[in-house]
């Protein structure tokens, strides 16, 4: 399924959610063209409430003006599913793939998104799972991934964001992916000194690169 199939890594730091946006929007052209196969980019995002293709208005549950007061925008997304929240301290990882290395099937590169997740996290001796009819990845019934993507020409963009030790009272200020859930993070399991984000982009790399490009 994988065969000659391979990709880069890009590692953007600290940007816009909007600029991020941008650089996968080039990105799905050259890959689309044939310039590239893949790119697995790296970033966080300053506070931000994405609405995806399902997202009801309602799942926002502030005001706009106390939202902006926090310094919180809003912003319409392509991606798939309802609402979602970035902020510091959530890793977020966009693999801006094309598909057709990758057998054209769409749910199954969730499940290996899904899959490359948990593996991490059991490095990190956090149990976490997959639930049946739920994309994301969870631990103890709280949800610690979430997972929207978009596909166009059968180049996959968007992605997962994982929260590593950023503030979870914000998601209050929403109704996660548009459900009555609790979010958690990888620093609600491990001592913050034992989270090296660093280290964690090198190992989910890795993890990609064993479910996309070597199973």
């Amino acid at each position: 399924m994988s065969s000659g199939f391979d990709f880069e890594v890009l590692d953007l730091g600290l940007i816009d959610y909007q600029k991020g946006f941008s650089w996968q929007q080039d990105l799905v052209n050259e890959i689309a063209s044939g310039k590239r196969k893949g790119v697995l980019i790296f970033c966080e995002h300053s506070p931000v409430i994405t609405l995806g293709r399902s997202a009801k208005k309602e799942n926002v549950l502030k005001p706009g003006e106390q939202l902006k007061s926090l310094g919180i925008e809003v912003v319409a997304a392509n991606r798939g599913g309802d609402v979602t929240l970035h902020l510091p301290g959530q890793l977020v990882v966009y693999p801006v793939f094309n598909l057709r290395y990758l057998g054209r099937d769409i749910g199954l590169f969730l499940r290996n998104m899904e899959k490359a997740v948990i593996s991490l996290l059991n490095d990190y001796r956090i149990k976490a799972t997959a639930l049946e009819g739920s994309t994301g990845v969870w631990v103890e019934q709280k949800k610690i991934a979430s997972i929207g993507i978009a596909v166009k020409n059968w180049v996959a963009y968007h992605g997962v964001s994982l929260n590593i030790n950023c503030n979870l009272d914000l998601f209050s200020l929403i109704r996660p992916c548009g459900q009555d859930i609790i979010m958690t993070s990888m620093a609600r399991f491990i001592h913050f000194n034992d989270l090296n984000v660093s280290e964690i982009k090198i190992k989910l790399a890795d993890k990609f690169k064993q479910v996309f490009t070597r199973g």
